[in-house]
């Protein structure tokens, strides 16, 4: 086995269209998109005869916390287990760059084994409770069939009261609508949001490979609700999503998902995701508000181990007292 720097991006993209899950967090363009913002994307591979058999694309986080890298839905490996020399790789490279500790948060079912020489981290890097619908052999009435009726009925009411979505010509031109949606969306449910810049590179990027869809709900006129949707590697997913609240009793949203829904279907995508949702019962988690609105559509989640971190100097358990406190301030 051997461990070393990745440079063919199509070798990358290759082997990690041919995996169970393709994360566009690990695809070779969310890379370019964090080096766009001012993080250099490290990318490592795993080779055995002359073949991929892994990847991990890591970054470095300069937080006031403690300065590490974290491995965002990464490794990914055909055994779904990284080896030792790819961990001791990942040290050496977080040695060099004065980081204490690693984050991964690798896309594996929940009760996989954790990485040699981790613990379980205190808190979430990303979504590890998944909502999707399964688009292998299946069709839109099946789906309509399998939603909430309540959903169902609001799809046929969000076209009834003259709700159209258009798929936009020009993301890039369109993005400002979307962050001024997405800006009164943030303040209305006061969560962190991704900076404009990043909006900007992402787009962008992905666009440029026709792999980016941002959807506009017009009503009366003015764009209500908008989305930004990924489809890569055969798999749709929902990352970003913004409405206004000057028209809250329109169910554009669910026309806008519904829209999404038939294109993944019409391209011949094997899966949609909605992202993540709050586990059952949580209700102080960050997805709790817009966990309802998913599983109306229906499908099913899946459920994602949890991030682990590998220590790289003693440095890392200041961190890991800190973010003890914060989850438990947080309550979740």
């Amino acid at each position: 086995m051997e461990i070393r720097e990745a440079t063919d991006s199509a070798a990358w993209d290759s082997f990690l269209s041919t995996q169970k899950y393709r994360p566009f967090m690990q695809s070779w363009t969310m890379g370019e998109v964090y080096r766009d913002i001012g993080e250099e994307p490290i990318r490592l591979e795993m080779i055995e005869n002359n073949q991929i058999v892994g990847i991990c694309q890591a970054l470095v986080i300069n937080a006031r916390r403690g300065k590490h890298l974290v491995v965002p839905y990464g490794p990914i490996t055909d055994n779904r287990q990284p080896t030792t020399q790819l961990i001791e790789a990942l040290k050496k490279e977080a040695v060099k760059r004065q980081c204490c500790f690693i984050r991964l948060s690798p896309f594996w079912e929940a009760g996989s084994e954790l990485i040699p020489g981790s613990s379980p981290a205190p808190l979430h890097l990303l979504a590890e409770h998944i909502w999707y619908i399964n688009l292998k052999e299946t069709s839109e009435e099946e789906i309509l069939k399998n939603m909430r009726k309540n959903t169902r009925n609001l799809i046929r009411r969000a076209r009834k009261d003259g709700v159209t979505i258009t798929r936009s010509k020009d993301p890039l031109k369109d993005l400002d609508t979307f962050i001024e949606l997405h800006e009164e969306t943030r303040k209305r449910h006061s969560f962190t949001p991704y900076t404009n810049t990043f909006f900007k590179a992402q787009v962008e990027r992905f666009a440029k490979r026709g792999e980016c869809t941002m959807y506009q709900a017009h009503y009366q006129g003015e764009v209500i609700a908008s989305s930004i949707h990924m489809h890569a590697y055969g798999e749709t997913s929902y990352h970003h999503g913004a409405s206004t609240h000057k028209h809250r009793k329109i169910p554009a949203s669910y026309l806008l998902q519904w829209t999404a829904i038939q294109d993944a279907i019409a391209r011949g995508d094997h899966m949609y995701s909605f992202w993540g949702i709050a586990p059952e019962g949580a209700k102080k988690h960050p997805f709790a508000g817009v966990t309802l609105f998913k599983r109306g559509f229906g499908g099913q989640m899946l459920e994602l181990t949890h991030c682990m971190d590998v220590p790289v100097n003693s440095r890392y358990y200041l961190t890991r007292a800190f973010e003890t406190f914060r989850k438990w301030r947080r309550g979740f």
